[in-house]
């Protein structure tokens, strides 16, 4: 194994990840890191969330800025706010000791004013989500063309999301040399037709299988009618009256119904979708970060990019509850997917 001294990192980056408890680089940041510190080099990495692909491309994305020239050089696409605001504040703490170096987090729900306050000022990367991006394009708030790297995190999800069309639009705005680093949990055939489109000669690097889940999570599934699912929810937290956890559900209807239930009924309980204000969505995550909150119902596509410190955690059943499976014997409550690669993606890495 490497040490990230060896991976060509800086002793500026070394510093501040040795700071956050970065020891040894792990396979994906090993494999992805020398190859984005090379010129015309686009990457395809398969990589499930939690094995360390922020640092991966946020390592020498840090590492290429010219700080003394105040103009976007790198862009990060991601599909939600909660990933976008995680990305970026990981950004700050691995260039902690690189002063002046300025990361903006670009997406909806917050002032757009404030963004094109902070773009006027002068920002080296911009981590955004498609739409919002689109938005400050659309009034010639933001130029692209000097953007040198170009990194499309969860891709899979955001074409899922139908953020097709925004992302041929902003890469059509982007200068053709670059390079193009596109990380997806699995290679679907969307993904395929975009790699070919966007990238030129690109490597392909797999942590792990192509499409597998996540190895040290346990999965067991519980068949039961609709009209059953959630007594079946019921039944399995009064079983352990301690749980701490979340409940991924597919719909922000089936979400908000089933979080009104649970409270109504005495639970400590709360929701986070779509149709929340982000001041709203900031709470609740505060309180289920302090555990103040134990059981968090939530989709899929709001709880990405959550940023959430399971190891702290006392009680021997506490987990992440992802419908229908579940981890450490703890259940999950929602529908079975349609897409059976849906249902790993949002697990945690470790238990």
């Amino acid at each position: 194994m490497k040490t990230f001294e060896e991976l060509g990192v800086s002793p500026e980056i070394r510093r501040a990840i040795e700071e956050m408890g970065y020891a040894c680089p792990m396979p994906v940041q090993e494999e992805v890191i020398p190859y984005l510190l090379g010129e015309n080099n686009d990457v395809v990495a398969l990589a499930q969330t939690g094995t360390g692909k922020t640092a991966a491309f946020g390592l020498p994305l840090i590492q290429q800025i010219n700080v003394n020239n105040r103009i976007p050089q790198s862009l990060i696409l991601c599909p939600t706010r909660e990933l976008c605001l995680q990305i970026a504040g990981d950004l700050n703490d691995y260039s902690k000791y690189i002063d002046g170096l300025r990361v903006l987090p670009v997406y909806g729900g917050s002032s757009i004013e404030s963004q094109i306050r902070a773009l006027k000022r002068g920002v080296h990367i911009i981590v955004a989500t498609p739409g919002r991006l689109l938005d400050l394009m659309e009034r010639k708030t933001v130029s692209l063309s000097t953007i040198q790297n170009v990194v499309m995190d969860e891709a899979d999800e955001m074409l899922n999301m139908g953020f097709t069309d925004s992302i041929n639009a902003i890469l059509a705005d982007v200068p053709q040399e670059r390079n193009t680093l596109l990380f997806s949990a699995t290679m679907s055939p969307e993904i395929a037709r975009i790699s070919k489109k966007y990238l030129h000669n690109a490597k392909e690097i797999t942590i792990g299988r192509k499409n597998e889940s996540t190895s040290n999570v346990k999965h067991v599934v519980f068949t039961v009618h609709a009209k059953d699912k959630y007594a079946a929810l019921k039944r399995i937290v009064d079983y352990y009256p301690q749980i701490y956890g979340i409940i991924f559900c597919r719909t922000r209807k089936e979400t908000q119904e089933i979080a009104d239930k649970l409270m109504q009924e005495g639970y400590n309980a709360d929701s986070l979708h779509g149709e929340l204000s982000q001041t709203q969505r900031d709470t609740v995550m505060q309180k289920f970060r302090i555990r103040n909150l134990q059981i968090l119902v939530a989709t899929d596509v709001a709880a990405r990019g959550l940023d959430v410190d399971w190891t702290s955690t006392t009680s021997p059943m506490s987990s992440t509850m992802v419908c229908p499976m579940i981890r450490k014997a703890i259940p999950i409550a929602a529908d079975v997917r349609d897409v059976p690669e849906k249902q790993v993606h949002p697990l945690p890495s470790s238990t």
